[in-house]
């Protein structure tokens, strides 16, 4: 009986782990997303909105060659900006930055109403679409606002100071 017992664990054992396996490869990247507030949106996510950051949003600009506000401020010395030019990107900085505000509390309003909307189960296909056109207008307006801070800030920088900005972000030449 204890040879049978014996064999009978060996043979589970190759099941059980299968099973557990089986089990791994079901299990969501997205688990323990479920306790967020937003859950579309990290608590990162919420943060940066909240502060105005990039979002990476400006990526289009950036990657090539187009300086950011936020960066160039950070590197006022080493680009050696003008007190004008200072003052120009200070400006601008905060024009941004105040919009970038403002739209990314519109965009975590929307998707919390989104998320309220799927926890209480009370959306149809219509008012889902209506939702994630605003989001998505949001979304849009919020990258609107960071490209076009790059595109103001490609007039107040030289040639040489939008080279000098490409060499310090590890970018290539340009």
């Amino acid at each position: 009986m204890k040879n049978h017992a014996l064999v009978f664990a060996l043979l589970l054992l190759p099941l059980s782990a299968w099973a557990q396996q089986a089990h791994r490869d079901h299990i969501s990247p997205y688990a323990g997303e479920e306790e967020r507030d937003i859950k579309s949106l990290s608590a990162d996510d919420v943060a940066e909105l909240k502060r105005g950051g990039g979002w990476g949003l400006a990526k289009a600009a950036e990657l090539n060659g187009v300086p950011g506000p936020s960066h160039v401020l950070a590197m006022r010395e080493a680009l050696a900006l003008t007190p004008t030019q200072l003052r120009t990107v200070e400006e601008l900085f905060a024009r941004m930055q105040k919009a970038a505000i403002d739209e990314g509390e519109r965009l975590n309003s929307l998707e919390a109403k989104l998320e309220t909307r799927f926890r209480s189960g009370s959306i149809d296909e219509v008012q889902l679409r209506q939702q994630l056109n605003g989001i998505e207008a949001s979304r849009a307006n919020l990258r609107y606002i960071h490209l076009a801070a790059h595109l103001q800030l490609a007039d107040v920088l030289s040639r040489d100071q939008v080279v000098r900005y490409n060499e310090l972000r590890g970018y290539a030449a340009r």
